[in-house]
């Protein structure tokens, strides 16, 4: 027998597979079924999720484990920062340890055990690395401008201008008086088809600024659509906010950024370059339930036979989240 975990990190909704637990690893192909089999919201486990996290063992010497992410549709993303927090959790427990480092697909990421959110709301900080405002690193194609830091794209929408960054995930970024939920899912859907201007597409966010140091941030991500939270979108647009609007930016303070599912903390601290700034990510990492089952049924994709044991863990979250929001709105 073996365990998946349903978690998530700000509402942003994963399955924890350690493959670690099987006879033998699922190879690439089977991930990418699975996470379509698992994340599917009306055929899926528990509603289904935004995607399927996969730890194993790190051949990196000095890491305690390594993270795949593969999306609801079955793609593969470079990294997830929410995901992240409850795969940092996931290792802590497993091993005892609370400061450690996770190999991901582009780089070996710091992450911490923080104090508790709230009772029952365990909390982790975690890098957000590499960070690349290049547009041959997104990849991105706009008049051949070598970047896009606050330009207006009458391409994308009327009267907006847009940031582009990758962390490594890319994001394009813009910040609005008001979010239209409308205009942010027809961007979100043509820039993630075939389109001459983010080849590999893209997570594209809308961000409110609710005062010094606090945004709302609304993402449609890449490969899962409309997310309660993006924890790389939330990252990547608070660098964003920091070189934008430095006003409204104190580096030595955490940014509170709100989202659908709740809300996180960030930490930017701006070098010389945008290679050399760096991002953590603060925020819960919340297991809901635990699922036994056989790795037949895993590999054959047969969940009626799972057992399902939930935790008390999601009405911790939500008592700490309404108050939260109370005191920051």
């Amino acid at each position: 027998m073996l365990t998946l975990i349903k978690a998530h990190g700000s509402g942003n909704q994963f399955f924890l597979l350690d493959q670690n637990q099987l006879t033998q690893p699922l190879t690439i192909n089977a991930l990418t079924r699975l996470a379509r089999q698992l994340c599917h919201p009306q055929t899926g486990l528990l509603g289904g999720a935004d995607g399927l996290l996969v730890i194993a063992s790190s051949t990196i010497p000095d890491c305690l484990g390594a993270m795949r992410v593969f999306n609801a549709d079955g793609s593969e993303a470079k990294m997830c920062g929410n995901g992240l927090r409850t795969v940092s959790r996931y290792l802590a427990e497993k091993t005892g340890k609370s400061r450690f480092r996770i190999t991901t697909l582009e780089a070996n990421l710091n992450v911490t055990r923080s104090a508790n959110l709230a009772p029952n709301v365990p909390a982790f900080s975690v890098q957000i690395a590499p960070i690349s405002m290049a547009a041959m690193d997104l990849p991105l194609a706009y008049h051949q401008l070598p970047e896009l830091l606050n330009v207006p794209i009458p391409e994308f929408a009327a009267h907006q201008t847009f940031t582009a960054i990758a962390v490594p995930n890319p994001h394009l970024i813009s910040f609005v008086d008001q979010i239209s939920l409308d205009t942010l899912g027809e961007l979100g859907q043509r820039l993630n088809a075939p389109n001459s201007y983010f080849p590999e597409g893209v997570n594209v966010s809308f961000a409110k600024i609710l005062g010094p140091n606090r945004l709302f941030v609304q993402t449609y991500e890449r490969g899962v659509g409309f997310t309660n939270a993006c924890g790389t979108g939330m990252s990547a647009t608070s660098l964003a906010f920091a070189m934008q609007h430095p006003t409204q930016f104190d580096p030595t303070s955490d940014l509170t950024v709100l989202n659908p599912g709740g809300l996180v903390k960030t930490h930017v601290t701006l070098g010389k370059t945008v290679a050399t700034s760096t991002l953590r990510l603060i925020g819960n990492a919340t297991f809901t339930a635990k699922v036994t089952l056989t790795e037949k049924d895993l590999r054959t994709g047969s969940f009626a036979q799972a057992h399902i044991d939930t935790t008390n863990e999601e009405a911790a979250y939500q008592t700490f989240i309404h108050h939260a929001k109370q005191t920051v709105l």
